[in-house]
């Protein structure tokens, strides 16, 4: 696995949780302080970061990026900030059918908010909802804890990481501005 060289998973196996998967077997296991087998998902300070510092910190898995990090409001990195796009998504339990938890959408800005430059990154962030953590755990900050995905999409909208990004082609075009020559 790319940038994951410290976790021990054997050869031939790939991490593609869906999203009930990161809720019931990561995330929930985390909150309620129960082992998680495999433990390969780190924590991190998300606010630390800007989207392309993941690699070899979080857990990598082709282009997308695994971690805990602690829920808060401030979504502010130090070139950039988070913005909520889409409103909470339930996920729903396949067996009970219940809402187990909630994903939320969010892009990465480069710049100060309100007015920064839109990137591809794309970050969805999980929560349990109120009832899914057991009511036996300790009384600490356990129910903060959230699990993120973090992907560079691609121009055309899917995921492949072998085509340039799209602040990657913008950057490129700003290199052939020598070559024009403006009116005096």
């Amino acid at each position: 696995m790319a940038g994951s060289s410290n976790v021990n998973i054997p050869p031939g196996f790939r991490f593609y949780p869906t999203d009930e998967e990161l809720v019931v077997h990561f995330l929930h296991r985390k909150a309620t302080l129960l082992p998680c087998h495999p433990d390969v998902i780190p924590d991190l300070d998300l606010y630390t970061f800007d989207p392309w510092e993941l690699e070899g910190k979080a857990l990598g898995e082709g282009n997308q990026w695994y971690y805990f990090s602690r829920r808060t409001q401030n979504r502010i990195t130090n070139n950039g900030y988070w913005k909520i796009v889409e409103t909470d998504e339930p996920i729903i339990g396949t067996h009970s059918g219940k809402k187990i938890g909630i994903k939320k959408c969010l892009v990465f800005y480069i710049g100060e908010a309100p007015g920064g430059i839109k990137t591809n990154w794309i970050m969805h962030e999980y929560r349990l909802t109120q009832g899914a953590s057991s009511s036996r755990r300790p009384k600490n900050d356990y129910s903060k804890w959230v699990v993120c995905r973090v992907y560079e999409q691609s121009c055309n909208g899917d995921n492949d990481a072998t085509e340039l990004s799209c602040l990657d082609e913008v950057f490129l075009a700003l290199d052939d501005l020598d070559e024009i020559s403006l009116p005096n």
